[in-house]
């Protein structure tokens, strides 16, 4: 029964985690880079409707890639690691490694964002292999 349970909140539980402070953004970027895992960030904010129109679509995207962590960040929640990134329009996403940023994507274009996550993980996964 109590794994039941279990299996049922992973199931339900989004994959991109919302990030509610500096120190919640450093521990999961610290983490990451310790564990060799690449991060992909959404920067966004509540008055912005492409932001807001693109967060479905980052859920969607996180749950396709179990080995990639997603974090979404609202830049008026976490104003200081928007500014610490440079984050100027939203929606943002960074994809980083090793706790650095290796591309920033500005804009709502999915098309394009997925290609770009997907090339990311797979030179990921070229580089470990």
């Amino acid at each position: 029964m109590a794994s039941q349970l279990h299996e049922e909140q992973q199931i339900t539980r989004p994959k991109a985690i919302k990030v509610d402070s500096v120190e919640t953004w450093d521990l999961y970027v610290s983490q990451a880079s310790n564990q060799g895992c690449p991060i992909i960030a959404h920067f966004t904010a509540s008055w912005c409707m492409p932001s807001v129109v693109m967060n479905s679509f980052f859920e969607e995207i996180a749950s396709e890639y179990s080995d990639v962590l997603f974090l979404a960040v609202d830049v008026d929640e976490v104003k200081e690691v928007a500014t610490r990134l440079e984050i100027m329009a939203m929606p943002t996403f960074l994809l980083m490694r090793e706790g650095a940023t290796v591309e920033k994507l500005v804009g709502a274009n999915p098309e394009e964002i997925r290609k770009r996550i997907e090339g990311f993980v797979q030179s990921i996964r070229v580089d470990v292999a």
